[in-house]
């Protein structure tokens, strides 16, 4: 039974968590989301299959290198579509975010 006095946070389906330093990384530190991040997304968006990034040495051909082939190929699209000045700083957060995921 739900009361007017329920005091949680009431979020709509397809939300986003806080974006704190808790469950999102400084530009400084490769930008994207945190595992802490990611359980709080995937708390808000039931059925939710999202991961973090992948970041460590993968065997050519498993399922990390294909997601990271994936991200690589989308993010450059991103980067592609950014403005000049976000193109060739190097210390923007899709380039970050490229660089953590080793692109």
């Amino acid at each position: 039974m739900r009361t007017d006095f329920d005091i949680r946070p009431r979020f709509s389906k397809g939300t986003m968590p806080p974006r704190n330093k808790k469950n999102f990384r400084s530009t400084k530190s490769g930008a994207g989301m945190t595992q802490a991040g990611v359980k709080a997304y995937r708390r808000l968006n039931p059925g939710s299959k999202l991961k973090t990034a992948v970041t460590g040495k993968v065997k050519p051909g498993s399922k990390a290198a294909k997601r990271r082939k994936s991200y690589c190929a989308r993010s450059l699209g991103q980067l592609k579509r950014a403005s000049a000045k976000t193109r060739n700083d190097p210390n923007s957060r899709i380039r970050q975010a490229r660089r953590r995921w080793k692109c």
